[in-house]
């Protein structure tokens, strides 16, 4: 393999690896914030049982995510130094911002809220883990303005064959992270919410304090309900930008071939890019012109006409993106996101009729589905990111200009090697630790009248609810 291809490999492998646990950072900071809410405004030492025993995952989550995360950075460096050199100037800045604000005022906060039990007021603590749950969500939105710019460059001008900032307010309101940002964020909260929901599922199929954890229970089915909704709705706006920013990645994600209006949805297909032909289509008349731009007649351009306008404009080369990876990864969250939806209202309905706590085969199905959202959050990016090639900053920028001209491919085989060795063992600890502290459950602790946490009267649940 020559060394642009294992530079993308490397990058490819540690970015999803990275991208496991930022999701579920984003989501279960702002859950463990609304459990201790909960405990704020009831006064139930169940709800303050459960802001520890998730808060504590939480720590390990948010931990294995900054040491997998640091070394994204030195790839810019190491593998990728004729991209840094052409958007240093602008790429650095959000990255800079996050590292010195958001990510400073989330550790800040988090060593306030790990010391703070039985230091702090209970409102002070409360503010800590929000402000803990705040920053950890700015600090995927500047990471994401440097993404979304990589899709959407704006706000620049070139000198000297660098891309230079001339206007950082545009950079900041670009059209695509207005609907990058909200997509990724919500899906972070989904991941969050089935992670709670797996391990409270797996706590009262075990009976182990079940009245416990039907509360995380049903706090999680709440806020997955209406995050699957949401990352569904943003996820549809994401993608009607997509046909007008990147219209080549939108006819990827549908294996269009050739240009048709009204457009089809495809259901199927088997792709053969070679021969730029899609085979045994299941289609859906009319859906995506509808997907594309809320209009059953309007027309979706497709691959090969596309391929021609790229040429016309960039010159001669190939600007179709790996259609079968972008095509079936789209397919995968859609589908997954699908099922979230189905999953968190079918257990709002359990929970209706009192079977929530009691209904074993959804709590298998729970169970399951803790691990789907990772396999769906990676779909999505691989489209974003497969879908964008072979530009690495649309339109400015090929994949092939932006490695590192001196980097011999033999080093990148060693660093892989050794990154990927080293993330293994990171991913051994990570789920011994997950389930090390997982698996006990809560400590009995009695209350002040000497009732196991467990017997505690249900006298709040009314407000809580």
């Amino acid at each position: 393999m020559e060394a642009l291809d294992l530079a993308r490999w490397q990058f490819g492998i540690t970015t999803i690896y990275h991208f496991v646990f930022v999701p579920l950072t984003l989501g279960l900071s702002v859950l463990v914030a609304i459990i201790q809410t909960f405990w704020y405004r009831t006064g139930d030492e169940r709800y303050k049982q459960l802001t520890k025993y998730f808060g504590k995952l939480f720590v390990i989550v948010f931990t294995l995510g900054i040491v997998t995360g640091i070394v994204q950075e030195f790839q810019f460096g190491m593998n990728w130094s004729e991209y840094s050199r052409f958007v240093g100037d602008i790429f650095g800045i959000p990255l800079a911002i996050e590292a010195l604000m958001a990510f400073f005022m989330e550790s800040t906060f988090l060593g306030l809220w790990l010391f703070g039990w039985n230091r702090l007021s209970k409102g002070v603590h409360l503010l800590s883990i929000w402000l803990v749950a705040i920053a950890s969500n700015l600090s995927a939105i500047w990471i994401l303005m440097a993404n979304s710019w990589m899709q959407v460059p704006v706000g620049y001008e070139i000198v000297g064959g660098r891309a230079e900032l001339s206007d950082f307010v545009a950079i900041l309101l670009n059209e695509r992270l207005l609907v990058q940002m909200p997509h990724t964020i919500i899906a972070g909260f989904v991941t969050g919410g089935l992670f709670v929901l797996g391990i409270s599922a797996w706590m009262m199929y075990r009976g182990n304090q079940v009245q416990t954890f039907k509360k995380s229970a049903q706090i999680a089915l709440v806020f997955t309900a209406v995050a699957s909704l949401l990352t569904a709705t943003t996820g549809h706006s994401q993608a009607q930008d997509t046909v007008k920013s990147q219209p080549m990645k939108m006819a990827a994600m549908e294996g269009l071939w050739e240009t048709e209006q009204p457009a089809s949805f495809s259901l199927f297909a088997l792709i053969d890019q070679e021969n730029r032909t899609s085979m045994r289509e299941v289609r859906l008349p009319y859906m995506l012109s509808v997907l594309a731009h809320n209009n059953a007649t309007s027309e979706v351009k497709g691959l090969n006409e596309l391929q021609a306008e790229m040429e016309e404009k960039y010159g001669e080369g190939n600007y179709i993106p790996p259609v079968n990876t972008v095509y079936w990864s789209f397919r995968v969250m859609v589908g997954l996101g699908t099922l979230f939806i189905f999953i968190a209202f079918t257990g709002l309905i359990l929970w209706w009729k009192g079977k929530l706590e009691t209904t074993t085969w959804f709590h298998k199905a729970l169970m399951g589905a803790l691990f789907l959202p990772y396999v769906a959050n990676s779909a999505g990016w691989l489209v974003t990111e497969m879908g964008r090639q072979p530009w690495v900053v649309y339109g400015l920028l090929l994949t092939s200009d932006g490695v590192s001209p001196s980097v011999a491919g033999s080093s990148i085989w060693i660093s892989m090697a050794a990154f990927t060795l080293v993330y293994g063992f990171l991913a051994a600890v990570a789920v011994f630790l997950v389930v090390k502290y997982a698996k006990p459950g809560i400590p009995k602790e009695s209350d002040k009248s000497g009732q196991d946490s467990d017997e505690v009267s249900d006298k709040s649940d009314a407000f809580a609810y």
